[in-house]
């Protein structure tokens, strides 16, 4: 059973996006920005209503530009997947899920300590520089469903 549906194409982009986003804090942060973005397609709450679908998530807009820094400016996203991050990419869909990402729906990088809330959404912890940010349960029930 997967987590959500997937075709080839949908691994390939998410794939991409761990590698652009995370690459630099190895396989298990990885593996954390891609559960992200499982979570964003697999709830129906707050900016993410509607999402059904990894390619839905990965270039959803809000406020102008995408949600995502590495879709924005192109970074590394545009690079091709390799075989080791479509791997990580498929353990996402179908299962993997791990603390602080195991509900988040938010994370980024900041420059300084991770701020006790983001969105206004409580802090679940940090992975080297990612803090993840997981919704308030009267917020957002759909998340802690999957």
């Amino acid at each position: 059973m997967t987590r959500v549906r997937y075709t080839d194409k949908d691994i390939d982009l998410i794939a991409r996006m761990m590698h652009a986003e995370a690459v630099g804090e190895g396989r298990l942060g990885m593996l954390m920005v891609g559960n992200v973005i499982v979570n964003r397609a697999v709830v129906d709450c707050l900016d993410f209503k509607g999402l059904r679908s990894i390619r839905d998530v990965i270039f959803q807009i809000q406020g102008g530009n995408y949600s995502f820094e590495a879709v924005q400016k192109g970074s590394l996203f545009y690079r091709p997947a390799r075989d080791v991050e479509r791997k990580l990419a498929r353990d996402v869909v179908k299962f993997w899920r791990q603390h602080p990402s195991k509900y988040a729906l938010w994370y980024f990088n900041p420059t300084g300590e991770c701020p006790p809330t983001w969105y206004n959404q409580p802090f679940a912890g940090q992975y080297k520089q990612h803090c993840y940010y997981e919704p308030r349960a009267n917020t957002c029930e759909s998340a802690y469903r999957y």
